[in-house]
Order: C-alpha cells, then structure tokens, then sequence
C-alpha cells in the first residue's frame, strides 16, 4: 500500500523550481542527443531539437509518427540474390555490356547502391494510360501458369480493382500462387470482404506496415510502399504509376482521367522487381517465402537473352541511402542535350533542385512537366514557390492543364529512360519505399520523349517574373514550403 505523506513530499518536490528545471535541462539534453544522432540536416535538427525541447506533449506524438527516417526491416537479401549467382548472374550482367561503354558510371552508382546489375529484355512497352495498362496486368495474370506476385500502394474495391481481383482469384483457383501486398495506408478502404474470395480460393494477402507497425510501434507508420509492382511467372514483370483504381481510366472518367504511365517489361529483367517483391512480402507476411534451390529457379526462372538492357532501381528508408535521388542528381550531371521530367508532385530539396538548375545552366535542356493542379492543395501551393528559382536558371516549367498529370517518368538524352514509382519529393525520395525502372538505350527513350512532347501540347509554359498569382496564394505557399518534408 502507497505512504500517502510519501507521495505528497514527492508532489512537493517536484513542484520546486530547481527540481523542474533540472528535469528540464536533462529532457533537453536527452533529446539533443537523439537528434544528433539521426544527423539530418542542420535546419531539421534545430527544429526538432525546439519542438520537442519546448513542446514535448505535441512533438512527441508528432515525432514517433513523422519524425524518423530510416526503418531497419529484417529481410532475406542475401538469400534472395543467391538466385543470381553463378551463370545466371553471368548471363544477367551479361546485358550491360552494351550499355556500361556510355553509362557505366551510372550503372556503377546503382549497383553499389544495391540494385542487381542491369539485366536483358526481351521486350519493353510503354503502356499509355490506365485503360491499356489495366487490360496488359489483367491479361497477363490470366496467362499465368505458376505465379502471380503484386504489390501496390492503392488498390480499390471499383472497377480496375474488381476485375484485377477476378483475374486474381481465377488464377488462385487453378492453383497458380498468388500472392497481393497492400499498403496499410494507401488501401486503408479495402474491406476484408473484398479479399475475401481471393484468400478463399488459396490466395494470400498481406498489409505492408499497418498503422501502428507490426509490432504495434507507431515509429514505422511513416514509412509506406509506393510501389506499384506485379509479377508473372518470374519473366512478365510491370512498374510505373498507375495505382489499381478507376482514377486513371478515360472509360469512367472521359476527359477527366488521370493521365498516366506504366511500363511492361518481359524477360531476365523481371528479376529486380521479382527481388523487391520477395524484400517487402517477407518484411510484412508471416507466411514468409523461404528460398531455396527450388525455390529460387521457381520465382527468378532464367529465360533467353533480349535486345533491351533495364536495371530495377529500388528505393527506401531501409537503406542507408535511398538509392534514387542520388541516382537521379548522377543522371542529371551527366546529361549532356536533354532532361525531360514528368512528375506529379514535385517538392524538392535543396540538393535536387540544385541538380536541375545546374544542369540547365550547362545549357542542358531541362524541362519539367506538372500538374496546374494536383488534389492537393497544400502540395500545389509548396510546389509553385520553387518555379521562380528553377525559371531563373533555364529550367523551361510546364503546367498541364486538369486533369492531373500522375506519370512519374525521365528523359536523359537519347539513350536513357526511367518509368517508375516515386515522385520528386522528399517523401518519395527519402521516406516511401519506391522503384524504377531504368532502360539503356534501345527504342524507349525516343518513346517516352514523344510522349512527353505530346503532353506538353496540354500544358502552359511558365514564364519568368509572373506575379499573377496573389499576395495571400503566395503567402500560403510559403507556410506551405516550411512541411515540403512531409509533402
């Protein structure tokens, strides 16, 4: 039994001025050190050091959901890649021989940031819009004969997402494994009964990082996957930005689609997004995929050699640093003519936007292509205070008219492509687990910068020095800027 006089001598001895202040300064000592120890960037620091020093009841809830920026996930990598050793890893490197004479010091950058060497395809479509892109995913799942692995941010219960289901549970049905992993975040609406006849029919479904983490640690909810990735039979594998949802699709909604870019990619290639697949499937499934020998000829089966080299660049908050932003500052202090970016989300940071105007004053041609309006407003307002700075050094900056543009794709030259998953934010290039796939050489690029050229027919160049925009929009865009972090 608790000595009331006891507990009213601690009540009082808490309460004196230098009992608080010295729990105060050993409070902020505490968290100086923390802080220190993620090394962000001396602004970040300083921020976090104030609020959670001076506001601990408000920043520590906010910190434990926003604040970190790396998660450790217990993974299988090493397993994983022995897919790749021996001849098949000889067969696979074997691609980049053609590409690594003009890009191999891009090559080198991505593989030392943990990408698998560039592998051959034997095709490479770029898939225009959500329409074509849904009937590709669904005609390749019905085609499957051993496995179907798919993994997206936002899967929804309309119609794209009941006839990828269908095909799915068809699939399941026949006996093909068929394994779906949602983001807890982005699909956070789709109901249990929605799966249902896919898990009755032997399929498996797993939450990639629910909303208080696996392990019920709020820390992990700022990390989620962005990926949009599926996987048939090891060889037929897709990316890009298309999420499963009516959103995208100019048969539900016309003219107010959303225009997008996906990307279909048949052969050895396959296998980096079949490794990415299998990373985040084990960090998030109990019913995790063990590796071996069989195993590993089942899921990353070795097919003939292709024309087109691709190398999947994987990016998250696991590494220790994500691989694409610095792949994409490399990209741009190499271009030598052109740098066409389409990017629906466009908040960068300091060394990025940084990359863009240096290039443009090499007197690269850098343009960048993003929606006049995106849905959300926060999101258009940060973005539009980093135009004036990118115009100043020659980045020619287009905003394409409603509906909003949600590709997420680059042009480097004539030679070199990437269709992938992750904006040009920090949230996309720091925090979200995202892919890409990057194509040297071959007919994508010319491909992709058609496309390009075409979608600028639907936008409007902004110009140096507008002030058109009013006093309190660009008041609003400023406040907006000061969470570009968390955009």
């Amino acid at each position: 039994m608790v000595d009331i006089p006891a507990l009213d001598w601690l009540a009082a001895f808490l309460q004196r001025p230098e009992v608080l202040w010295t729990l105060e300064a050993v409070w902020v000592a505490g968290v100086v050190l923390w802080l220190l120890h993620d090394r962000r960037t001396p602004a970040a620091t300083l921020a976090w050091i104030l609020t959670l020093a001076f506001l601990p009841g408000v920043g520590v809830p906010v910190y434990l959901f926003f604040g970190p920026r790396r998660v450790v996930r217990k993974t299988r990598r090493h397993a994983v890649a022995k897919a790749l050793s021996g001849p098949s890893r000889q067969n696979l490197a074997s691609a980049s021989a053609a590409a690594a004479t003009s890009h191999g010091g891009l090559i080198e950058l991505a593989t030392s940031l943990g990408a698998l060497p560039p592998a051959s395809a034997r095709a490479v479509t770029l898939l225009d819009g959500g329409d074509e892109t849904f009937g590709a995913l669904e005609a390749a799942v019905r085609a499957a004969r051993d496995h179907v692995h798919a993994e997206y941010y936002i899967f929804r219960s309309d119609g794209a997402g009941t006839r990828l289901r269908d095909a799915l549970v068809d699939r399941a049905r026949a006996g093909v494994a068929v394994r779906l992993l949602l983001d807890a975040a982005g699909s956070t609406g789709l109901r249990r009964g929605f799966l249902a006849p896919l898990v009755a029919a032997g399929g498996q479904v797993a939450r990639f990082n629910g909303i208080f983490g696996r392990l019920g640690s709020p820390r992990l909810f700022n990390f989620r996957t962005h990926r949009k990735i599926l996987v048939v039979d090891g060889q037929i594998g897709f990316t890009g930005g298309i999420n499963v949802c009516d959103d995208h699709s100019a048969t539900v909604h016309k003219k107010g689609a959303w225009r997008d870019t996906h990307l279909r990619v048949e052969g050895n290639a396959v296998h980096g997004l079949q490794l990415t697949f299998v990373e985040d499937w084990n960090s998030s499934s109990r019913r995790t995929l063990v590796l071996d020998d069989t195993q590993r000829a089942r899921y990353f089966p070795l097919g003939a050699a292709g024309p087109e080299t691709v190398q999947v660049l994987a990016s998250g908050p696991d590494q220790k640093v994500p691989a694409l932003a610095p792949f994409l500052h490399a990209a741009l202090g190499l271009a030598r003519q052109r740098a066409w970016l389409t990017t629906p989300y466009f908040v960068p940071d300091e060394p990025l936007l940084a990359a863009l105007c240096a290039a443009a004053r090499r007197k690269v041609e850098v343009r960048l292509l993003v929606p006049e309006r995106t849905d959300s407003r926060l999101v258009d307002a940060a973005s539009r205070t980093f135009h004036e700075a990118l115009i100043a050094a020659g980045v020619e900056v287009y905003l394409y008219r409603p509906p909003m543009i949600h590709a997420k794709t680059a042009v480097f030259d004539d030679d070199l492509a990437m269709v992938g998953t992750a904006n040009l934010d920090d949230r996309s290039l720091k925090l979200n687990f995202e892919v890409a796939a990057v194509v040297y050489g071959g007919a994508l690029p010319g491909q992709l910068a058609a496309r390009f050229e075409a979608d600028l027919l639907r936008a409007d160049r902004r110009s140096k020095g507008d002030r058109s925009e009013p006093w309190s929009r660009r008041l609003f865009g400023s406040v907006a800027r000061l969470f570009a972090s968390q955009l």
